[in-house]
């Protein structure tokens, strides 16, 4: 028997979601990222000065940070303050790659860029809703360096977002919730650019394995999702025509 969503979603469609900028007062970037009922709040900051391997290139950084508040699930969790779980590393990894793939850190000269990634609330597809809203709050605070006169050139080189795919009763689904992400039986995160080339791929057959047919089945979703994000990042962005530079 062919699996039913429950939310009643075909299986190549998305989530609802959504992004609200300026969320926060005092970030330069800040996006409240919704998808399904998962919910991440994006902050981007930055500051004057880069880590010491470094200094003296004339390039800047990119580093990011991924929390899950307590109550963000059914069961409180505990905070993580010192010491990190392998997940919570392993997910912040992955937002600072992906949005490192969006910049020239020559134009974004010897600053560092931090991205506060905190889950309110989590129905799975966090760290892909991390990403897909960081980038958002990421043009935001690039928009706002530019209106300052502290950068000439946006140093926004591509467009970034991010989706999860997975297999169900052997059929591929786009975007999966909690439900569908417990009972996958191969869960694939996919990050691409606006030209949907890949910038990362995380994937795994809970049990057995998966086909290279099914594979592309996958990623054929992967892109139809993300071809959807882009448009609604985009939305999202008042003065995007301005940002994204042609390097």
């Amino acid at each position: 028997m062919a699996w039913q969503r429950p939310d009643g979603r075909q299986p190549c469609e998305l989530r609802h979601h959504s992004f609200e900028p300026n969320f926060t007062r005092f970030a330069p970037g800040s996006v409240l990222a919704k998808c399904g009922d998962t919910q991440v709040l994006c902050n981007v900051s930055i500051t004057e000065g880069v880590p010491r391997f470094l200094l003296g290139s004339g390039k800047g950084w990119l580093t990011a940070e991924y929390r899950m508040l307590p109550a963000a699930t059914q069961q409180r969790q505990e905070r993580e303050l010192l010491k990190l779980s392998g997940r919570t590393q392993e997910i912040q990894r992955l937002i600072g790659r992906s949005l490192r793939a969006a910049l020239d850190f020559r134009l974004l000269g010897e600053r560092t860029i931090t991205v506060d990634a905190d889950v309110l609330q989590a129905d799975a597809g966090t760290r892909t809703t991390a990403i897909t809203g960081s980038f958002v709050a990421l043009a935001y605070g690039i928009s706002r360096l530019l209106e300052q006169g502290i950068l000439e050139r946006s140093p926004l080189t591509r467009q970034i977002a991010a989706v999860s795919v997975g297999l169900l009763d052997g059929e591929p689904f786009l975007d999966l919730n909690y439900v569908e992400d417990v009972a996958a039986t191969v869960d694939f995160n996919v990050v691409m650019n606006q030209n949907l080339g890949i910038i990362e791929v995380q994937g795994t057959a809970e049990e057995g394995s998966f086909s290279r047919h099914q594979l592309n089945q996958l990623l054929d979703f992967a892109e139809t999702g993300i071809q959807e994000l882009l448009i609604s990042q985009r939305q999202a962005i008042a003065n995007w025509e301005s940002l994204l530079t042609n390097n």
